[in-house]
């Protein structure tokens, strides 16, 4: 019985380690281009500047 335990438990953790490497790479695969255009669009746009002082438009970061 507890052989069975032993290989259940491997099988699992080999399914989750599987999973655990291989989803993000998936995930930048398919959404990476989408991405990237969704930041040269809001670089194209301005959006996400702001003007400071009436003078220069400076990056502001999300916090």
């Amino acid at each position: 019985m507890t052989i069975e335990y032993v290989l259940l438990i491997f099988c699992m953790f080999m399914i989750g380690l599987k999973f655990f490497f291989s989803a993000p790479m998936e995930a930048f695969r398919d959404y990476g281009p989408v991405l990237g255009a969704r930041v040269e669009k809001h670089l194209t746009t301005g959006h996400g500047f702001k003007m400071q002082d009436g003078s220069a438009h400076q990056w502001t970061t999300a916090r």
